[in-house]
């Protein structure tokens, strides 16, 4: 993660965006993980006949969890390939 800058320095455009890019990751790394909590006791509540959880979930996997989760791969798989390609640019 990049180092916040000290109040009243000018940091660079791209240094901000970072930045930006940075706290989306964070913060749907944790939408992720929310959803897969609520999942989970929703499962349970399905099994025990109480089923609003369990619709709720499934009326916002589309329109929520499904960009979420593409978002975080498609992070990780980009990370993963810009670090491939330093290393390989360092040999």
């Amino acid at each position: 993660m990049a180092e916040p800058s000290a109040p009243g320095s000018a940091a660079s455009p791209l240094a901000r965006l970072r930045d930006l890019i940075d706290r989306i990751l964070v913060a749907d790394v944790f939408l992720v993980v929310a959803g897969a909590l609520w999942f989970g006791l929703a499962v349970v509540l399905h099994g025990r006949g109480i089923d609003a959880p369990l619709n709720t979930f499934q009326r916002l996997w589309e329109p929520l969890f499904t960009p979420a989760i593409g978002l975080l791969m498609a992070a990780a798989l980009i990370s993963g390939g810009l670090g491939w390609w330093q290393r390989r640019g360092q040999r």
